[in-house]
């Protein structure tokens, strides 16, 4: 374990945390094994992170035509373009897991047009990068594109969100020099 700090800013100490934010931080921890340090970092302003994980957990969580595993290709290849390693390690673990595949993070995080996935999902992160990198060029062709490979434009309308929060995610994490827990880097690489 690294005992380099977690980030530039205060960690604030866990038992004096909200209560509701304590709870969130311990059912991670009890769920996972460890506490992922974004949820530490965060918890330095209390409402930004009632506000983030519940942004987060709407577009992440739910059900619809993009599977969990690949939403965290989304958060991978946009995290990796935007040089954030944190999310790029982190969701890279997730998307192993969910994924069951131990190759595909590293895949999608170094060229996704040259990873071992499908081509609707090579649309789905071209699109996203636009998003993440251009969004002002997004038009009609894209929508098209990504309906010819069977999206919705609710499913759309998730690729974008997603790309756009972790966007935002991705700059939290720069400014702060938020440093990845170690356990991640392991997690979903080998049975």
């Amino acid at each position: 374990m690294s005992d380099k700090p977690i980030s530039r800013f205060p960690i604030p100490d866990i038992n004096e945390l909200p209560k509701d934010i304590k709870t969130v931080i311990l059912d991670v921890q009890e769920k996972s094994g460890f506490i992922p340090n974004v949820f530490l970092a965060l918890a330095h302003r209390p409402d930004e992170f009632r506000a983030f994980f519940a942004y987060h957990d709407a577009l992440m969580e739910k059900e619809s035509g993009l599977s969990k595993g690949e939403r965290e290709m989304i958060v991978v290849a946009t995290s990796s373009a935007n040089q954030c390693i944190y999310c790029v390690v982190a969701h890279g673990a997730i998307l192993r897991i969910r994924e069951k595949n131990p190759l595909i993070a590293d895949q999608v995080a170094a060229n996704y047009r040259k990873a071992d996935i499908t081509p609707r999902q090579k649309a789905m992160l071209d699109f996203a990068i636009k998003v993440s990198q251009r969004a002002y060029e997004v038009g009609d062709t894209d929508y098209e594109l990504l309906r010819g490979h069977g999206f919705t434009d609710e499913d759309i309308w998730d690729i974008g969100a997603i790309s756009a929060f972790f966007g935002l995610s991705n700059r939290m994490v720069n400014l702060t020099s938020m440093r990845t827990n170690d356990e991640f880097y392991l997690l979903g690489r080998l049975p």
